[in-house]
């Protein structure tokens, strides 16, 4: 089967947080998975260079959007990297094959009749003079009362329009905006209303979406679809490919998600591979990403895809909730976050895999903090798993010469290894990492209590035969667990199977022991509890 999976891209103004990785992890566990299961995965992302976001960063800084987005692209590419995440392609929403490709899915649109010009009304800020894009407009949700940007209201989730803000502000210089009249492109989303709830419908019906994405979305359909504009005056961005419009751009919201088919393109390019392989009615398209970005995933994107024919439209839909930070909202501009180059300096990264997928915000908002996340990695990472490992392959290179004792297992042991296969399978397919992940470890606990409960440092000299057969059980185990675990501790799994000179070989159980270990090297440290107050006092430190 073909697999497509698109994380969501992050905007390239500022370092990534815990709640982006929340967010994102679950895109590398499914693609690793489905590698695992022998499908043809195609897992593709990139930073969104040409985002309002990054205009102001340009601003306050002094500098060019471009410096802005090279840097963070850059880090953005590093992280990723260091957190293992196994993307086919990353790529960038200001490179030349983006543009091109967007501009083509724009003039396709328009030739299919999906797109109409219309005069509308823009806020205009006389000291800047320049027309606002959406995100330089604040002000209060009129659903809500809430502060709110000019293209969403992060409180209610509403998508807004600047004109509807109450008390608008310019956000370059705090003046209230003017309004003035310009001309753009519109999208005729209302013409898409019954597709798109026949669409939702179906995948509510066949639970293939997270229970937050069905809820929000049916909200929307049950408001009605405006029609939107997607194109705006921006100092930058993808030109609108048509004569009369010169200055304008394409909006964000059309563009950037139209960078999964165009990613999709251009690594098909690359890779001399028929792309229309992945878009089509029986590929399983994945989407992951945050809560807020729902309606951009499971109303507009549909839409653009219905809107240009393509068959490759979102089968799955993973979206989390929001991760809060010592039971506190994340507050970039507060500096309330913490940040994932930091941690990827100072701590594990199957240490951030691990905790952001067990406390996983996938039904409710989730809280990262210091003291759960220490003592997480101490009592589950390192006492559990790494533990369970370490004893095991040290005993048997203490006693037995590391030689494999090469005997028949324990048949209890073994069918709940075989039965961990189905179950871890069916949860990551659903996209809830969190019980597949817990599910292993109860795997983990129940073959510690069986080392346990066998005493092999007793049997060696009273019981010689049951001390090998409980410790190739073991072996068994801790074989399998490099490939169950492969998907959210890659780490730690690569180095078990070096240990065990053995590979990856499909999402079945191996059975087959290997004849020797060697080189047996602790998988984690442990972390002294006395860096969570360190940790907590850094961040009241730096909290703006």
């Amino acid at each position: 089967m073909n697999i497509l999976i698109g994380g969501a891209w992050p905007y390239a103004n500022g370092s990534l947080h815990l709640g982006h990785i929340a967010a994102l992890l679950p895109g590398d566990i499914l693609a690793r998975y489905y590698r695992l299961k022998g499908d043809n995965v195609l897992y593709v992302s990139g930073s969104d260079c040409n985002g309002t976001p990054i205009s102001i960063r340009a601003n306050q800084e002094n500098t060019t959007v471009t410096a802005i987005a090279d840097r963070y692209h850059e880090e953005f590419t590093e992280t990723f990297q260091r957190l293992g995440f196994t993307y086919d392609f990353y790529t960038r929403t200001d490179a030349k094959h983006h543009h091109e490709s967007v501009k083509s899915i724009f003039l396709q649109l328009l030739k299919n009749g999906h797109l109409y010009t219309k005069k509308i009304e823009q806020a205009y800020c006389s000291i800047d003079q320049q027309f606002l894009p959406d995100r330089f407009v604040e002000g209060i949700c009129p659903n809500c009362g809430a502060k709110a940007r000019g293209d969403q209201c992060d409180n209610c989730s509403e998508i807004l329009d600047p004109l509807d803000l109450l008390e608008k502000r310019c956000k370059i210089c705090g003046n209230e905006p003017e309004i003035k009249e310009t001309e753009h492109f519109y999208f005729a989303f209302s013409k898409f209303q019954k597709q798109l709830e026949t669409f939702v419908e179906q995948a509510h019906h066949e639970k293939r979406w997270h229970e937050n994405a069905i809820n929000l979305t049916q909200r929307y359909l049950q408001e009605g679809l405006p029609d939107r504009a997607v194109t705006r005056d921006l100092p930058n961005g993808i030109d609108v490919p048509v004569a009369g419009f010169d200055g304008k751009k394409i909006y964000v919201w059309i563009e950037a998600v139209s960078g999964y088919y165009t990613a999709s393109i251009e690594w098909g390019k690359l890779h001399q591979q028929d792309v229309s392989n992945w878009w089509n009615e029986q590929t399983k398209a994945y989407y992951v990403h945050g809560k807020d970005n729902i309606p951009f995933h499971s109303v507009i994107w549909p839409a653009i895809l219905m809107g240009i024919e393509n068959k490759g439209l979102p089968t799955n839909i993973v979206s989390n909730e929001y991760l809060t930070l010592e039971k506190r909202k994340i507050s970039t501009s507060q500096n309330w976050a913490v940040w994932a180059p930091y941690m990827l300096e100072n701590y594990h990264p199957d240490s951030l895999r691990y905790f952001l997928t067990i406390n996983a915000p996938e039904s409710r908002d989730a809280d990262f903090s210091w003291r759960e996340f220490i003592y997480s990695h101490n009592s589950e990472l390192l006492g559990a798993f790494a533990n369970f490992v370490n004893r095991n392959l040290k005993f048997i290179e203490k006693s037995f010469a590391g030689q494999v004792p090469q005997v028949a297992i324990n048949a209890k042991m073994e069918k709940l290894v075989q039965q961990q296969y189905e179950l871890v399978g069916e949860f990551i397919e659903q996209g809830n990492s969190k019980p597949a992940l817990e599910s292993i470890f109860e795997l983990i606990r129940a073959s510690n209590r069986y080392f346990d409960d066998e005493k092999p440092w007793i049997t060696i000299n009273e019981q010689p035969e049951k001390c090998e057969e409980t410790l190739a059980t073991c072996v068994f185990v801790i074989q399998n667990l490099a490939q169950l675990l492969q998907p959210f501790l890659p780490f730690a799994c690569a180095e078990i199977q070096q240990m065990l000179d053995t590979s990856l070989d499909t999402w079945t159980v191996k059975t087959k022991l290997p004849q020797a270990i060697n080189n047996i090297q602790p998988l984690y440290e442990r972390i002294d509890v006395k860096r969570i107050e360190e940790e907590l006092l850094k961040m009241q430190e730096n909290e703006r």
